[in-house]
């Protein structure tokens, strides 16, 4: 039988830092729990870039499809902010996610007790948070036809196009139902339904997937009421689905009712492979930080938790993914702080590699 296979894309900035301590962590589950797997590197984004032209070379682009999970870091970074819109860094992501049709980004929001205090938001509403906003990721605005800049008389005019099938989504629908059934149950819809026939037709077809879970609560919000709702007491919510554009919106602004986007993780999952495995992508929501790269600032957990969400979604070990979560939470508690999580309340100072460490220490303790 052979080994699951991982593709490890670290890319741009402070991405082969985090990346790095991700590794030391996979060889542990490998040595101590006997979980192996077949894993290999690659290039995207501005170093893909430098060295082939384009930010995804096509033999990577191979790779990553026949991959049974692929783990990014960041990219980008000022030194690539001139290029042509074609070859700048992030398109090497965006065609991951478009040709691996990875069409459900799962965006948790958890707020661990120990950086309750660290939001910007009363501690008794982001205490114990533990959402998951479900993006749909393929279509929608940033993917519609037209799209452009275009000379209208004597002037210019910007085009998107908000375009959305019943498939696309009744597919992202059944992504997120299914997820709140292995959660609490209730799932929350957002759209503009009352200003845009593409949340007409939203809110259509996610009530008539609705019917298959008779099990699941499920209810419909404005996404701009939704915005409002999630800074006022986000815990009314468990599992959230929405559109590309307003995913990416809510998404955002879920992460910082954490404190820090040096936290987050994300899953982007597509259809089943032949083995049952479901096409997927997992990466840190943050950015590649080009300011601190080097220097051993960078927090490594939303990294290492992208691989806890490999470990459950991509490979049925949802039991070692806890595991790991359960050590960054141990070493958490225990007051180890990354830079950007040093607040007015202290906390023992560590490095990228220091935090790695503490992790490692962490799942030892939990054998």
């Amino acid at each position: 039988m052979t080994n699951p296979s991982l593709l490890i894309l670290p890319g741009d900035g402070i991405g082969p830092e985090v990346m790095a301590e991700v590794r030391r962590i996979i060889d542990w589950f490998g040595t101590q729990r006997g979980l192996v797997f077949d894993v290999s590197e690659d290039l995207v984004g501005g170093c893909a870039y430098d060295k082939h032209g384009t930010p995804l070379h096509d033999d990577t682009m191979a790779r990553a499809q026949d991959a049974d999970a692929v783990l990014l870091g960041a990219v980008g970074g000022p030194q690539y902010d001139d290029l042509d819109f074609s070859v700048k860094p992030e398109r090497g992501l965006l065609r991951l996610r478009k040709e691996m049709d990875l069409f459900s980004n799962l965006r948790p929001a958890q707020c661990f007790d120990a950086l309750a205090d660290f939001s910007s938001l009363k501690k008794d509403v982001v205490a114990g948070l533990d959402i998951m906003i479900v993006r749909e990721l393929t279509s929608g605005v940033y993917f519609g036809e037209p799209r452009g800049i275009f000379k209208e008389g004597n002037e210019r005019v910007g085009i998107n196009t908000q375009r959305y099938t019943e498939s696309e989504i009744a597919r992202v629908a059944r992504s997120a139902f299914d997820l709140a059934m292995k959660r609490s149950k209730k799932l929350c819809s957002m759209e503009k339904a009352n200003v845009m026939e593409s949340g007409i037709l939203w809110r259509e077809v996610v009530t008539e997937v609705g019917r298959d879970y008779p099990e699941v609560t499920l209810s419909h919000m404005y996404a701009d009421a939704g915005a409002m709702q999630l800074t006022r007491w986000p815990k009314q919510f468990d599992v959230i689905v929405t559109d590309n554009l307003f995913g990416d919106l809510l998404s955002d602004l879920a992460a910082m009712l954490t404190g820090s986007l040096g936290m987050l993780p994300s899953a982007s999952l597509g259809a089943p492979m032949a083995n049952g495995r479901p096409k997927a992508l997992y990466e840190p929501v943050h950015g590649s930080a080009p300011d601190i790269a080097g220097q051993g600032k960078a927090n490594p957990i939303a990294c290492i938790l992208s691989l806890a969400m490999a470990l459950r979604y991509s490979f049925d070990q949802g039991a070692e993914a806890a595991r790991l979560e359960g050590a960054v939470e141990r070493v958490l508690a225990d007051g180890l702080r990354t830079a950007d999580l040093m607040g007015p309340e202290g906390g023992v100072p560590v490095s990228t590699s220091g935090m790695g460490d503490a992790i490692l220490a962490a799942l030892d303790a939990s054998l």
